[in-house]
């Protein structure tokens, strides 16, 4: 596959412009309502779709097979951190207007981030063959590892990372509208929202050490792996709102998307053997994940199972630490009582 400088440069230049186009709608804060969400995840799948047809037209149906099922693996990955974040957000007591401006810095460091993790397994790919064996076996043990504690959720107060925050930079107890950082006394004095952003940008980076292999698993071809990280990863933001209050309802996702990952290791193990068709494992990588939703929702239809604690864990990998949170809706995700509203901040 050969990729001309400028279909880097244009693919650069489309994200750009609706990163712009995003941050200009939400200029003010607001709260994203279920409708609106709804209109942008449609309009970010579309957007990857329309891409995964560019690539179709312009480098054949092998290619495309390997975008589309790279987009669906992250963008399955990327429903585990929109319950994550919904964790973050509640122990925070985040405003909800103030969410999606999180999440747009959240997203776009997450772009630069995969940017760097990506061309670093492709220079270690391009060096060492074999470490795409080892990239096979990683996804096969953090996948069973996934299955083993799909119960466990996250607690934030266990953060290294919020630990270090706390100790080295100096926060309000109050937010300030929208601004990550104020006057105060002569000095920049971060708010709650700058340590929130923190753990965004941390959450994800612990994604990207599973979803950036297991892309690599599907494809090597460095361009095929940004744009479907891209592309799954912009519409991140509205997913969240879509999803959020629905977060009871995916009791089994966390099980299907550890069956994923191991099929995509034990895929990647098998190349010396029998190299498995690029269309053939997306097929099963749909498959997992439709049984693992519609399993989900059939367990969760009765009224009263919305009352019930999620069977899969709010959470995420086990790199994130176990322990308690409270969750409901979409940044109304309660601190325990003996937690103060902003337990990071200080004067």
């Amino acid at each position: 596959m050969t990729v001309p400088l400028w279909a880097w440069a244009a693919v650069l230049a489309v994200i750009l412009v609706m990163l712009a186009i995003d941050l200009f709608a939400h200029r003010r804060a607001h709260v994203v309502g279920m409708r609106e969400a709804a209109v942008w995840s449609g309009v970010w799948v579309a957007l990857g779709v329309g891409f995964g047809a560019i690539v179709w037209w312009a480098w054949g149906a092998e290619f495309a097979a390997q975008y589309f099922a790279g987009y669906v693996i992250e963008k399955s990955l990327a429903v585990d951190n929109v319950f994550v974040f919904a964790i973050i957000f509640g122990y925070f007591a985040v405003p909800r207007e103030y969410q999606h401006r999180v999440l747009f810095y959240g997203v776009l460091g997450a772009l630069v981030f995969r940017a760097v993790f990506i061309a670093a397994g492709s220079v270690l790919i391009a060096s060492f063959a074999w470490i795409l064996y080892v990239f096979g076996a990683f996804l096969v043990a953090t996948g069973v590892r996934m299955a083993m504690h799909r119960n466990e959720t996250i607690d934030p107060e266990r953060s290294v990372v919020l630990r270090a925050f706390r100790r080295l930079i100096l926060v309000t107890d109050t937010y300030h509208g929208q601004k990550f950082w104020i006057r105060r006394a002569g000095r920049w004095v971060a708010t709650p929202l700058l340590a929130v952003l923190v753990m965004v940008e941390v959450t994800d980076i612990v994604f990207a050490v599973d979803s950036i292999p297991a892309i690599f698993a599907i494809t090597q071809q460095p361009y095929l792996v940004f744009t479907s990280n891209a592309f799954a990863i912009l519409g991140l933001r509205a997913m969240y709102f879509l999803l959020a209050d629905l977060m009871h309802r995916f009791a089994y996702l966390k099980l299907g998307l550890a069956l994923v990952l191991v099929w995509v290791g034990v895929k990647i193990l098998l190349l010396d053997l029998y190299k498995i068709p690029t269309w053939f494992s997306l097929a099963v990588v749909a498959a997992l994940l439709t049984v693992a939703v519609t399993a989900s929702w059939l367990r969760t239809r009765d009224p009263g199972s919305a009352l019930r604690p999620p069977e899969s864990g709010v959470g995420s990998r086990e790199d994130t630490g176990a322990g308690t949170a409270t969750a409901t809706a979409a940044g109304d995700v309660a601190p325990s009582p003996d937690s103060p509203v902003v337990p990071s901040v200080r004067d």
